[in-house]
């Protein structure tokens, strides 16, 4: 048998076991949703790591360096940022308001918060999270058909059916502590493959007749891209900006919320600062060794370098191992991004606002069925898409985070947040982000990830001062 394929289903049969295993655990929506809270620093900085990190780390990472060179050590500079900056000034504060307000989910934590009685806040956030997960899971789905398209020759719709069936079938069983659980282990397979891929091209370099270097153009050696002026100034911005999304991923925000108590958080810091520093690097000088051995053109669709690296360069065992790194990075995504989708509509859309009362086992089996649908819809997406794993990510990484970043840093930070001003926050970087991704050249200029975002802070500021000004001014009207 293939070396690489007995690697690769040893890890699928140990994903699927702790699925099972999980299974049996989930007794009421708040285990399914958050595993009843009882998970401590190591589990959840290591989820909260492989689950942040998709498949654009793999793969989409090393095939932007790959195309386009050193300009993409911005990414890695505005994702470490934005990774050190949840964790010290989001995590604690997000973790006691939970308690406080005793909320499963962000929504239900953005509607306790401003107590708000009309459910625009939940329906509002609810929409948002279902329909930017879909692009972000279609983006999951595709990378695994690409996956195992490098390695095995499988036609990629029949990778994306494997990848979708299997992480699927998990998540609905065990829930959040089966993700949490999976993610454990894949976050480790992630580490050695983001980590050991990079060494190991190295030393072919340094072994090989001939590198590609010389040949390539100055600017993939240039920080900005070879550009000057303001258009290298927005596109280092563009770069920084994969910082912002950070303070407002609802699949990463779950994990904060999740955690046992908020004295666990500053030991999951710890663990995961040593994580994402080494692959964040790793990914990126993965695609700068692509470039050095294989050439800027060697490849029709550049996000097939690690695949590829990895069966090139390693015995088939080892590299089975490996690129088993790149399905745990789309299914360690997927299966979390499926679970907050589905919390989303089963606890905030069906439970609370459709005010359904019902038992516990039928909101788990609504949660269940939830996952399915959402599963479905994105994996359509991702079969008629023909946009790549990074670009796919970005659009729902740029929308989600200008949706939630902002307003969640307000109202921790900022006391004169208001209701409305929440509502029109979402919206706009929501909208923002739809419209600067769909307007031809827009996003040649600068990214939706940074419009979007500084819009929707904007849009809080001002309606936060106009809707306390008009309340001042009705009680004095009153009085």
């Amino acid at each position: 048998m293939n070396p690489i394929l007995i690697g690769l289903v040893s890890y699928l049969i140990v994903v699927l076991a702790i699925g099972l295993k999980s299974a049996g655990k989930n007794k009421t929506h708040a285990d399914y949703l958050l595993a009843d809270r009882k998970l401590g620093a190591w589990a959840i900085a290591l989820s909260e790591r492989a689950s942040g990190e998709s498949a654009w780390l793999l793969i989409g990472l090393p095939g932007a360096a790959l195309a386009v060179g050193f300009l993409e050590i911005w990414a890695v500079f505005g994702s470490l940022a934005g990774i050190i900056i949840s964790w010290l000034f989001i995590a604690v504060p997000l973790r006691e308001l939970a308690g406080k307000y005793d909320s499963l989910t962000l929504p239900d934590l953005i509607a306790n918060f401003f107590n708000d009685e009309t459910k625009l806040l939940r329906i509002i956030s609810s929409l948002i999270i279902t329909f930017f997960f879909i692009f972000y899971v279609a983006a999951q789905f595709n990378a695994a058909g690409k996956v195992l398209n490098v390695i095995f020759g499988i036609p990629q719709l029949i990778g994306m059916l494997i990848g979708a069936g299997i992480i699927l079938l998990y998540t609905i069983l065990g829930g959040f502590r089966a993700v949490v659980w999976t993610d454990m282990f894949q976050a480790v397979i992630m580490f050695l493959t983001l980590v050991i891929l990079p060494i190991v091209g190295v030393i072919e370099l340094a072994q090989a007749d001939h590198n590609y270097l010389a040949e390539l153009s100055p600017a993939m050696f240039s920080l900005s891209g070879g550009k000057t002026g303001m258009v290298a100034l927005l596109a280092v911005l563009g770069g920084l900006s994969w910082g912002f999304g950070y303070t407002g991923q609802p699949h990463l925000l779950a994990r904060f919320i999740a955690i046992r108590d908020s004295s666990e958080i500053k030991r999951g810091r710890v663990i995961a600062f040593a994580w994402a520093i080494p692959a964040f690097f790793g990914a990126f000088f993965m695609g700068v060794m692509g470039v050095a051995l294989y050439g800027a053109g060697k490849f029709a669709d550049p996000e097939f370098l690690m695949p590829f690296m990895a069966t090139n360069l390693l015995p088939g065992w080892f590299a089975g191992i490996l690129i088993s790194g790149a399905m745990a990075a789309m299914m360690s995504t997927a299966d979390s991004q499926l679970l907050v989708t589905a919390s989303a509509i089963s606890e905030d859309l069906i439970h609370k606002v459709g005010k359904r009362d019902l038992s516990p086992e039928k909101l788990l089996n609504v949660g269940r069925l939830s996952t399915i649908v959402v599963g479905i819809i994105a994996f359509i997406m991702a079969y008629t898409s023909t946009d790549l794993v990074f670009s796919l990510v970005s659009y729902a990484w740029s929308g989600l985070g200008a949706s939630f970043g902002p307003v969640l840093l307000c109202i921790i930070y900022w006391k004169k947040v208001t209701k409305e001003a929440a509502i029109g926050g979402m919206l706009t970087g929501s909208i923002s982000t739809v419209i600067w991704k769909n307007i031809p050249g827009l996003n040649d200029i600068i990214s939706e990830r940074f419009v979007s975002y500084l819009l929707a802070f904007a849009a809080i500021i001002l309606i936060s001062m106009l809707t306390q000004r008009k309340t001042r001014n009705s009680k004095g009207e009153s009085g």
